[in-house]
């Protein structure tokens, strides 16, 4: 009787085990089966892998011009900020100098980050390239089918960023006017959109008829990098380029959390630069960066798969030459092309006390970067360097 009792009382609890052991294994199905989220939908920028290898030789034979170059322009170390040349990925030649910030004596080094200034816009223009990649936007889109209230009808996606929209500058059009915009209050890049569609602010041109360098332009690309994404610009930018290619020490500028921990930047005789009504725009400037982040991310855009060779060759041709001449701009990139056929492409950057450069020799496959942040012109020679690799020594155009 004893044994009969045992088996009839253990069915119910073996039946038992199972139902639990099926619903954990359910709920654990359930767990794993996440539904993909925004983040992962995003085109991201892809790491490029080993190139070529520079050999000792090569790089003792380059470092002593670049050197004399160095401290020809900024003797005695004079220049404050970050100082790199590449070439194949592989720094040749490297320098920190100057503060972080003067007053915690906090000095400049490979992982200080600082405010790149418009070279932001090759980094905006890249993730904008990346979604027309995708498939996401078309070039010659027109704005207002992604911002509604954009009031320029014939503007496209391809204008803003080779500015032919025709817009004018926004910190020109909020400077003075109280009716237009209280400078006591800061400015953002939604409030130049509404700006724009209420305050009848007019072309500076016709659009699409001619070549006008604009901040606008950038700070509106920003706004559609947001709307397509549906992340802010700097969640955006983080996904789809910082985090994927290991730029550890590049973000944007975020005032209410930043204002307090950034580099700031100085005049030239040494006093601090304080935060303005325009500050808080970004897409046009506000990305802090260093110089080796920076390296990684001039890689990634030459890497084989960065966009498809028909988009590319959209990227890197000329859209502002109504008169003859060597200078020009594409889509987010400066280039100089000169007559024998070699083309040099750059983007310089300057705000408040920072000057900046961004420099890539495409056939020579050598990259410049300096990033400085106590106002010095001398800096944008810097792009002068490029003759140690293209052989032309007239580099009297690579000065501005």
């Amino acid at each position: 009787m004893q044994m009969i009792f045992l088996k009839k009382t253990k069915i119910p609890q073996i039946l038992f085990s199972i139902l639990v052991l099926s619903s954990c294994g359910k709920d654990k199905k359930t767990d794993t089966a996440t539904t993909p989220t925004v983040e992962d939908t995003l085109p991201k920028m892809k790491p490029l892998g080993p190139e070529k290898k520079i050999s000792q030789a090569y790089k003792n034979s380059v470092t002593g011009r670049i050197n004399h170059f160095y401290n020809k322009n900024w003797p005695n170390n004079s220049m404050n900020g970050s100082f790199l040349v590449a070439r194949n990925g592989q720094i040749i030649f490297e320098r920190y100098n100057g503060f972080a910030n003067k007053n915690e004596g906090t000095k400049i080094t490979a992982n200080t980050p600082v405010q790149i200034a418009s070279v932001s816009k090759v980094l905006t223009a890249t993730a904008v390239l990346k979604l027309v990649n995708a498939g996401k936007i078309d070039l010659d889109q027109k704005v207002n089918t992604i911002l509604k209230t954009f009031p320029y009808e014939d503007c496209t996606i391809r204008m803003l960023l080779d500015h032919r929209s025709g817009m004018r500058n926004y910190a020109y059009f909020t400077d003075r006017d109280k009716s237009v915009w209280d400078r006591h209050n800061q400015l953002t890049n939604k409030d130049i959109l509404d700006i724009l569609a209420t305050k009848d602010i007019g072309l500076e041109s016709r659009t699409g008829t001619r070549f006008s360098y604009c901040n606008t332009n950038y700070a509106m690309l920003a706004l559609i990098i947001e709307k397509i994404t549906g992340l802010k610009y700097k969640e955006a930018m983080s996904e789809m380029i910082f985090k994927p290619l290991g730029m550890t020490n590049t973000y944007v500028f975020d005032d209410d959390k930043d204002r307090k921990k950034i580099v700031p930047s100085y005049k030239g005789n040494g006093v601090e630069i304080g935060f303005d009504y325009l500050d808080n725009v970004y897409g046009d400037k506000n990305v802090f960066s260093t110089v080796r982040d920076l390296l990684k991310f001039d890689r990634a855009r030459n890497s084989p798969d960065f966009l498809k060779p028909e988009l590319l060759k959209q990227v890197y041709t000329g859209y502002s030459n109504e008169r003859k001449g060597t200078k020009n701009y594409g889509l987010g990139i400066r280039m100089i092309n000169w007559e024998t056929g070699q083309n040099f492409y750059f983007h310089n950057g300057w705000w408040h006390g920072n000057n900046t450069v961004f420099t890539r020799l495409i056939r020579e496959t050598a990259t410049i970067i300096i990033l400085g942040n106590r106002y010095n012109s001398s800096i944008y020679k810097g792009k002068q360097i490029a003759s140690v690799f293209t052989g032309k020594e007239d580099t009297t155009s690579l000065e501005e």
